[in-house]
């Protein structure tokens, strides 16, 4: 749900709630025949609010019932005008804030983020995501439902949760294991980024538009009189750069080492291997929360058999034991190491994969409410 990235570069100033005057978060406005969205929060890499959820909720119900729009486009806006950066993820510095001051608004957060990861999922119009630079966390769950997902040269993709004591939200168990073979978990439990191509091969992304072609793209969408959705997405998939076949970079060492049983196999198993590959990954799993790698592979092994609505669920469940299951929880810790005493050096409830006792990650996957209580259950 976060990007680690774009973390410190948030302000205190920047976290607020719904009802604060805070519209040119988000800017919509329908050119054409398409609905234009820009996230305009760029000193955060985007990172998104609970005010942001709100009005990227509201502005794609406002699109889909307005019959001149044909197709929905979202982009970020960088430091340097539009482009640059996509999304970083959620507001991290507001779930330790909140968190602490038992804030009830946290709980709306992700109530309503995992609402609109759904809606854009199953969205009736084309929702087009154009995925340059930092694309993570929440990011990520407001363009894998899209139909067509574009990245660039400059596109760094992760879902770095485990290394705040998180895990891979916002659908995360949904696509990350889809992805080819065990890619998914290598994803999920290491956080390591991926640039636009290897996103592509991931079947995290549908194709590559080079950074400086997005300027005219946009302004032909907008200007185009396309006679449909379907037609909007065709032309953009004409705009894509050709590239030869080829599988996700080590991808039979990946199946090898991540299609294991558990954490502390996947870890023995990158130990034996000699590869510069398998010592990134493990070097990345050594760093994340112990706990919430057994937690996280967990889920995506759970979610493959899911649908998105169960998954969305399922993930609810986790967020709400992130912050409530345990005395200190793993994840406040995480956030305060990297984002508010920037320490980088989280005091985890374990040491080692091994310390991680087989009754501890099972608890987070009993979900506090029953089906006819749980706040996502009109999901389908």
């Amino acid at each position: 749900m976060n990007g680690l990235d774009g973390d410190n570069a948030m302000s205190d100033k920047n976290i607020n709630s719904a009802g604060t005057g805070s519209e040119d978060l988000v800017l919509q406005e329908v050119v054409g025949r398409v609905g234009c969205i820009t996230l305009n929060r760029p000193k955060a890499l985007n990172a998104l609010t609970l005010d942001m959820v709100r009005l990227l909720t509201t502005a794609l119900l406002d699109f889909q019932n307005n019959p001149q729009v044909l197709a929905v486009l979202v982009r970020g806006q960088g430091k340097e005008g539009p482009f640059g950066h996509f999304c970083a993820g959620g507001d991290i510095r507001f779930f330790h804030q909140a968190a602490l001051a038992g804030d009830s608004s946290l709980g709306d957060f992700f109530t309503e983020e995992y609402a609109l990861n759904h809606l854009i999922h199953t969205y009736s119009k084309p929702y087009i995501a154009f995925m340059d630079g930092v694309v993570m966390g929440g990011g990520m769950g407001i363009s894998q439902g899209a139909s067509v997902r574009i990245v660039t040269e400059k596109t760094q993709m992760a879902m770095p949760e485990t290394h705040i004591g998180l895990f891979p939200d916002v659908g995360g168990g949904y696509f990350l294991s889809r992805c080819p073979g065990y890619v998914g978990e290598y994803l999920g439990l290491t956080g390591q980024k991926i640039s636009g191509h290897q996103a592509i091969l991931a079947g995290l992304a549908d194709g590559l538009i080079e950074t400086q072609r997005l300027p005219l793209i946009w302004k032909t969408l907008l200007s185009t009189p396309f006679e449909s959705g379907e037609a909007v997405e065709r032309w953009l998939q004409s705009q894509f750069t050709k590239f030869e076949p080829s599988q996700f970079p080590d991808k039979a060492a990946i199946d090898k080492c991540f299609s294991l049983a558990s954490p502390l196999e996947i870890s023995l198993a990158l130990e034996q291997d000699n590869s510069t590959w398998a010592a990134q990954a493990l070097a990345s799993l050594n760093k994340a929360s112990p706990l919430m790698v057994h937690v996280v592979l967990a889920q995506i092994r759970k979610a493959r058999s899911m649908g998105l609505a169960d998954d969305l669920r399922m993930e609810r469940d986790l967020v709400h034991h992130c912050f409530h299951l345990r005395a200190k929880s793993e994840t406040v810790e995480g956030i305060r190491a990297l984002a508010i005493d920037k320490d980088h050096h989280p005091k985890w409830s374990h040491a080692h994969l091994s310390d991680v006792a087989q009754d501890e990650w099972p608890l987070f996957f009993q979900s506090p409410w029953t089906p006819e209580t749980h706040p996502l259950r009109y999901l389908v």
